[in-house]
């Protein structure tokens, strides 16, 4: 029996309370962690998991094996790794999540850049706005916007934006254009709720605080792009990323409002687990997200004029295939960042 492999097995069934959900992420049969499992339980001489119906719990045994385990595999780890790194270039598969908004305009335009760097990574980008367990998902790191609740990732801000208000011509029309944040209570907004299904009203700072409005509402929905979509549609009022909303208002679909009020700051976070030995993939692919959005002034926070940073005219030769599998949202071939590069 190979030991080591049946402690990384045995580890990562714990990590995600579940032999099938071991046997997805680490690319193995579910009979053959199970059998893993069987045959360390009965080299050992010890039972390590009580099984149910629902869950797993660790015996005593299998407490102390994991802490051991644990400790041997981070060692190795961080062995292995310190030789590698300084020998060749990070390779492997690469898990990433982020918001699809981000991942289709600004970051898989330029992935081409990232897989010229370190061409032995290939990566998964998983595009969407929904709660990831990384541990329980097998993800290696995770784009989030805004404040960062507590929780035992290591996180890294590597960008920033600063959302836009506005409202199609339509709208305006059939409403008025409102000059002051007190008449903002008299218009309607489209409502973006996020991952915990909270309701996010627009906020704009004043007095060095942010300061939310309440507004009426008939429509809410939970994905970035059809947020905007709602706005060009005249459902009412967006405080939308200025990145996404900067095409539609060149083209006038979208008119900007309310220019004297600066809506708060939206920090960008790298969050990945806090292990004793950072990946070589992981810090790689970090630190190219932060060179990216460095490039971008609108991923910095900044305010450009629309005839400013136009960037999508810039386009590379066609680089060679990438391993990538995208999931979730079908990048649309002509889509490319309107700010980097």
């Amino acid at each position: 029996m190979d030991k080591l492999h049946a402690m990384r097995v045995f580890v990562r069934v714990v990590e995600v309370n579940s032999f099938t959900k071991a046997a997805d992420t680490l690319g193995l049969p579910r009979a053959s962690v199970t059998t893993t499992i069987q045959n360390l339980e009965a080299a050992l001489g010890v039972r390590l998991l009580q099984r149910t119906t629902r869950k797993l719990n660790l015996t005593l045994d299998g407490a102390a094996y994991l802490e051991g385990a644990t400790r041997i595999l981070q060692d190795l780890e961080e062995v292995e790794s310190s030789f590698t790194s300084a020998r060749k270039t990070p390779r492997g598969r690469l898990r990433v999540d982020m918001p699809g908004s981000i991942g289709r305009l600004v970051i898989i335009p330029a992935i081409h850049e990232f897989h010229s760097a370190y061409p032995e990574i290939e990566l998964m980008l998983g595009l969407s706005d929904r709660p990831i367990d990384l541990i329980q998902e097998g993800v290696d790191c995770v784009l989030r916007v805004g404040e960062l609740q507590d929780s035992s990732l290591i996180a890294r801000r590597v960008g920033a934006f600063r959302p836009v208000t506005c409202a199609s011509p339509s709208y305006l029309a059939a409403h008025g254009t409102p000059t002051t944040l007190e008449e903002l209570e008299r218009h309607v907004s489209v409502k973006y709720f996020s991952r915990t299904g909270k309701l996010h009203e627009p906020s704009f700072e004043r007095d060095g605080k942010e300061h939310e409005v309440k507004m009426a509402g008939t429509v809410s929905v939970n994905d970035a792009d059809a947020y905007v979509t709602c706005g060009v549609e005249g459902l009412g009022i967006v405080q939308a990323a200025r990145f996404m909303a900067l095409p539609h208002l060149r083209s006038g679909a979208l008119v900007e409002i309310l220019t004297e009020y600066r809506p708060a700051l939206m920090p960008i976070s790298a969050l990945y687990p806090q292990n004793r030995h950072l990946s070589p993939k992981v810090r790689v692919f970090v630190d190219w997200i932060a060179e990216i959005f460095e490039r971008c002034p609108l991923m910095q926070g900044e305010d450009l004029p629309l005839d400013a940073c136009r960037g999508e005219a810039v386009r590379p030769a066609k680089p060679e295939k990438l391993p990538v599998a995208v999931d979730s949202v079908a990048m649309d071939p002509e889509g490319a960042c309107l700010c980097v590069v």
